[in-house]
């Protein structure tokens, strides 16, 4: 048995993971940390560029995120808080790049508009009202809307091109969007951490057990999933980050705060066209709206992607039912994660969401031809055999306690601290990467609250993110100076 102590473990080796890691580098680099993957590479598994959508998630173009009111009128809440969330990953970026911790951004972003597109005279009406009531704010204000065919001629030919010109349609832009590579991006922060003193990495190394001494620190057993060797990490904090592995090992850890968490995991799947005359026709990530009964994760768009420097388009995502938390994980991930204490919000949930499931299904049951039959909503004249399926990253949704309805499913992300700080867990998906930098900035504002309230880590955090205790939404001077910072330093501005 080996034994090693440290500061912080970091459990999984994707986005979330990553960030805290270079976060808390940033603000101690003398502090002891221990990332732990169970495969044997760094952000194969949601974070994985062909897993991940790649949107940079701005709300820019992301319908759901502006949901019509019962009494028709938009509610806008969501959008401004994961695009203030996304403008502190800019400013982290934009930082690290300086730096030169991580390297030039053409490695892991593009500049890639951020379109929506509505066909029909209700949803068209929807948008209107979207535009309308995003564009007076500063945040949103350089996003244009168009109702006139020849200008979205423009914008986004493919989907215009043979499309019924007797059909009312509309859409949206605003020109630095961004796509990101976030399994680039991953990889290159972990290959940072490698270079500095106090950091290892334990690939193919997976947690058997997860327990707190009466001192407050964890004991954490870890096998080698190539060898069998078991060791024992034993660490002051310890951060699951481990994607749709994170709930097992929440409930592994036994903390009460973790009571009557389940999970409903969702899997995907792509149409992915890598046809040069095709892909360089297209370059916008452009989102419609999802069917209805489908999750907010369905929304349907047609994505340009560059990873690993290839340029592809991709359509999707398709939906599917699982039983598996992980990619590469086992269809007993989802029985195993029942309990006494979430079994009633688990069963509530399923008898509430049967439509939810059989779409679920449905989805999964789709031939190639239905599939791009969806496809060609967007892009009238796509031909079947110019795309292909492949398989996206698992999703699991937060299932949780819900005093009316026994259970209730969540389609965000949700952060679950212990009493003490000793531990914290990321659960749920989108918006994920995209926001990863906001939300392990709260772990550190919640685990570690007396060393954040010295004079450095408050300097230190302000000089990484300059608008850090400010409000982007109330200081249009504030939000002009970052997104000049931003979009210059990461060569968004194109």
């Amino acid at each position: 048995m080996i034994a090693k102590s440290a500061d912080v473990l970091l459990v999984g080796a994707g986005a979330m993971s990553t960030t805290l890691g270079m976060l808390l580098k940033q603000l101690d680099p003398d502090i002891n940390i221990v990332m732990v993957e169970r495969l044997g590479h760094v952000a194969h598994e949601s974070t994985d560029g062909w897993n991940n959508a790649g949107t940079g998630h701005a709300a820019y173009c992301e319908l759901n995120y502006t949901p019509k009111l019962p009494d028709g009128s938009i509610d806008t809440a969501k959008a401004f808080v994961i695009n203030s969330a996304f403008e502190v990953s800019l400013q982290f970026w934009s930082y690290l790049v300086k730096q030169g911790a991580l390297p030039k951004p053409e490695n892991f972003i593009h500049a890639t508009p951020h379109q929506s597109f509505v066909w029909g005279e209700a949803n068209v009406e929807f948008l209107r009202k979207r535009y309308a009531a995003l564009s007076q704010s500063p945040q949103f204000a350089d996003m244009e809307y168009s109702e006139d065919p020849r200008v979205l001629r423009e914008w986004m030919p493919l989907i215009l091109e043979n499309r019924d010109p007797m059909e009312p349609i509309a859409g949206t832009r605003v020109r630095y969007g961004a796509d990101v590579d976030f399994g680039a991006l991953a990889r290159n922060m972990t290959h940072y951490l490698q270079a500095q003193d106090n950091f290892e990495l334990l690939l193919n190394h997976t947690v058997t057990d997860l327990e707190q001494d009466d001192d407050g620190q964890w004991q954490v057993a870890l096998e080698n999933r190539k060898t069998g060797v078991e060791r024992t990490i034993a660490s002051r904090f310890v951060f699951l980050g481990a994607g749709g592995g994170a709930l097992p090992l929440l409930q592994m850890s036994g903390i009460p705060e973790g009571d009557g968490y389940g999970g409903f995991p969702v899997s995907g799947q792509w149409l992915v066209c890598k046809k040069p005359e095709i892909v360089e026709k297209h370059q916008a990530k452009v989102y419609g709206l999802a069917p209805i009964g489908a999750p907010p994760m369905s929304v349907p768009h047609l994505d340009t992607r560059i990873i690993s420097g290839e340029k592809a388009l991709l359509f999707g995502p398709f939906a599917g039912f699982t039983t598996k938390f992980l990619k590469q994980g086992s269809i007993l991930d989802l029985p195993k994660s029942l309990r006494t204490n979430n079994l009633k919000s688990m069963l509530s949930v399923g008898k509430n969401n049967m439509d939810l499931t059989r779409y679920l299904i449905s989805e999964a049951m789709q031939s190639h031809e239905e599939r791009v039959a969806s496809l060609r909503n967007f892009y009238p004249d796509a031909k079947d055999e110019d795309w292909e399926l492949a398989n996206a990253g698992q999703r699991v949704q937060i299932i949780k306690k819900d005093k009316d309805k026994g259970g209730k499913l969540e389609f965000g992300t949700e952060v679950i601290t212990a009493a003490d700080h000793s531990l914290a867990a990321l659960l749920g998906a989108s918006p994920g990467a995209s926001t990863a930098v906001n939300t392990m900035i709260n772990i550190v504002e919640r685990c570690f609250p007396e060393r954040l309230a010295t004079d450095e880590w408050q300097q230190k955090l302000k000089e990484m993110v300059p608008s850090y205790g400010e409000s982007l939404k109330d200081n249009d001077e504030l939000l002009k100076r970052v997104r000049q910072y931003t979009l210059s330093t990461l060569e968004l501005d194109q």
